[in-house]
């Protein structure tokens, strides 16, 4: 039987006068084991409760220095810290000193926002004024001129020639520069003809720069400009010193604030599960069994308050969804990875982190089935789950390892079908390997088909074992995936199968009815058997034809499950094959290509492992969600998550 691998868990209520409930987070909170629960929604039902909304006082400061953090780039600096059990405050005044660090920091990024908004200025001004700097210009003696006027601007390079043909007889055009296919320059007019100048270069596309606000000459303003850009970077770096300056002062400090902060936001917004009652609030949460000694002494010390423990299994706890803490032995553990993308499963329900381990790498075992590549495959996994912690990473080793002794099997090492041969006939006596797969290409689906009857079977009597442990008699008993599916499906199997392939000659009228339309008729009528035998009271459906007629279309999907889910372990076989195949090409390709077939085979076998790796890993999953969890689990459990100062609960 497969064990719930769950921590015992027990609900905790605690009730108080208000004035004592930030004592009583504090406390709880400091036990690091308390999972707050919403305790409204154990006691909706009685009146005069209402919630507690108090305004959290401490994340406005918290949210000052993160912030103040953020904008000088010293944020990650918190994710280093490690929260002591009690954080101590450095300061006296903490809600003085984070509006003084943010303070500080924002009159800091204030001049360094305008520092650089000059700098943009200066530099829009130059790239102004750089087009006409070949000219020899100065804006006070062009202001100054009496008779002519001056337009600086620029016209397209292919409108040039046009000016030059034109040849304006009071209008004369300097150019400066070309770039990006303009001709930049200056044209100038007599006061009287500036007005036919300016019609006559508009028809040349000509586009005015106005640069009246200048003076002195175009040089001497230019490198103006670019001393003012050189002098506002000089006091940016000064700033981004006082800035550097400033933090190493107050390092030690602020995060000394921030960690006493982060404490006392966490254990206030635990008050946000609690509920009022007049002067009095109740506050309900969860904590492992084996925690109670630690919970009860801090409890103990608050004057007002009374609490209780009751166990998860109770029948009116356990409507509440109890959490749930996964507790598989090493072995098992990077499985777990499988059952959190899956869903948690409920406190009362079978942990499926076993089944998965065992049935996902056969599955991989056999549609990846190669001696050299497992082994790879094993390797990268153990890399990437020492140097990188990835639990993918201990998943694939594993995996790996099966994929090597499956391939073994087979005769496959690195695509070389015939390499073991040796060892066959030196240990076994063989003359071959046992098993070549494109020659018994009929065995390999059979296997895969009789591979997917068993492992629905094992589903199925897993569900049995859970829900008769729950005492849930209509899935457990009567339903598709309970006693009467189980009968029917293995019936089927081993009648019919053997019958066909076996000539077991069993198929009789008294086997029919007792092992084929007996269950079917069971689970026709499971809602109404189940509820008998679960003492409902609301067995009797409100109308018999529409039960039968909705049964009866329930009953046909059922029946068509099996035959999908069964076909759906072809994949295996067709993996088997397909793998096979592929080495078959590459060897192929090696072949037709001389001295370079070793380049090939290395490269064909790095392509083979990583898509078909990949490729198998999706499947079996696949297999396992689909075919296999959809009959004996139902995920929707939810994580034990305590509160924990520095951790999202």
């Amino acid at each position: 039987m497969i064990p719930l691998a769950v921590i015992k868990i027990k609900v905790l209520n605690v009730i108080g006068r208000m004035d004592e409930l930030s004592k009583v987070t504090e406390a709880l909170g400091s036990t690091r084991v308390f999972h707050p629960d919403n305790a409204l929604s154990f006691y909706s039902n009685a009146p005069g409760f209402s919630p507690v909304n108090d305004t959290n006082p401490y994340a406005k400061s918290l949210s000052q220095i993160q912030d103040a953090l953020k904008l000088i780039e010293k944020d990650s600096e918190t994710s280093k810290l490690h929260f002591p059990e009690h954080a101590v405050l450095p300061v006296e005044d903490w809600e003085a000193y984070a509006n003084n660090f943010s303070g500080t920091i924002n009159e800091y990024l204030e001049k360094k926002n305008k520092l650089k908004a000059e700098i943009d200025q200066y530099k829009a001004e130059i790239s102004k004024l750089q087009p006409f700097d070949a000219l020899d210009v100065n804006f006070d003696e062009l202001r100054s001129c009496r008779y002519v006027k001056f337009r600086f601007g620029s016209l397209p390079e292919e409108n040039l020639q046009k000016l030059t043909e034109s040849d304006h007889p009071l209008a004369i055009f300097i150019p400066s520069k070309n770039e990006h296919s303009l001709c930049w320059g200056v044209y100038c007019a007599p006061i009287g003809e500036i007005q036919e100048a300016d019609r006559f270069f508009s028809s040349l596309l000509f586009e005015a720069v106005p640069l009246d606000e200048y003076s002195g000459t175009l040089k001497s303003r230019i490198n103006e400009l670019s001393q003012k850009i050189k002098q506002a970077k000089k006091s940016l770096s000064d700033i981004d010193v006082s800035i550097k300056n400033y933090w190493n002062q107050e390092k030690k400090t602020l995060l000394g604030v921030y960690t006493w902060l982060v404490e006392k936001q966490t254990y206030f917004d635990i008050r946000r599960y609690a509920a009022r009652y007049g002067k009095s609030f109740i506050l309900t949460g969860w904590i492992p069994a084996d925690k109670e000694d630690i919970v009860r002494p801090v409890l103990d010390q608050l004057e007002t308050v009374k609490y209780a423990f009751d166990d998860a299994e109770d029948p009116e706890v356990l409507p509440h969804s109890p959490p749930v803490q996964l507790s598989n032995k090493k072995l098992w553990k990077p499985f777990e990875f499988f059952v959190h993308v899956y869903g948690f499963p409920s406190y009362n329900e079978m942990d499926p982190t076993i089944v998965i381990a065992l049935t996902y790498t056969v599955f991989f075992g056999f549609m990846f089935a190669d001696l050299g590549q497992g082994l790879c495959v094993a390797l990268v996994g153990l890399y990437l789950w020492k140097k990188r912690h990835s639990e993918l990473g201990a998943v694939m080793i594993p995996c790996g390892i099966a994929s090597a002794i499956v391939g073994t099997a087979f005769g496959s090492v690195f695509g070389f079908e015939d390499a073991l041969n040796p060892f066959y006939q030196t240990v076994f006596g063989l003359k071959t390997k046992p098993i070549s797969v494109m020659e018994q290409t009929s065995d390999v689906v059979t296997f895969s088909i009789g591979l997917g009857m068993f492992m629905v079977l094992i589903a199925i009597l897993t569900n049995i074992i859970a829900c008769l442990k729950r005492h849930q008699y209509t899935n457990g008993l009567f339903g598709p995936n309970g006693v009467a599916g189980f009968v029917f499906y293995a019936s089927v199997i081993f009648g019919f199968g053997g019958e066909i392939l076996n000539k077991w000659h069993i198929i009789s009228p008294a086997f029919i009815v007792c092992c084929i339309v007996l269950p079917l008729v069971l689970m026709l009528f499971r809602e109404v058997l189940g509820g008998l035998m679960e003492g409902k009271k609301d067995w009797k459906p409100d109308s018999w034809v529409e039960l039968i007629m909705q049964s009866f279309f329930e009953v046909f999907e059922f029946v068509l499950s099996y035959v999908t889910n069964t076909i759906s372990f072809c994949r295996i076989g067709a993996y088997i094959l397909v793998h096979a195949g592929m080495m078959m090409v590459i060897f192929t390709l090696a072949e037709n290509t001389g001295i370079f077939s070793i380049f090939i085979i290395a490269f064909g076998n790095i392509f083979v492992i990583a898509l078909e790796g990949l490729l198998s890993g999706i499947q079996a999953l696949r297999l396992e969600f689909y075919e296999m969890f959809s009959r004996f689990y139902d995920g929707s459990g939810r994580p034990y998550k305590p509160v924990v100062v520095g951790q999202a609960s």
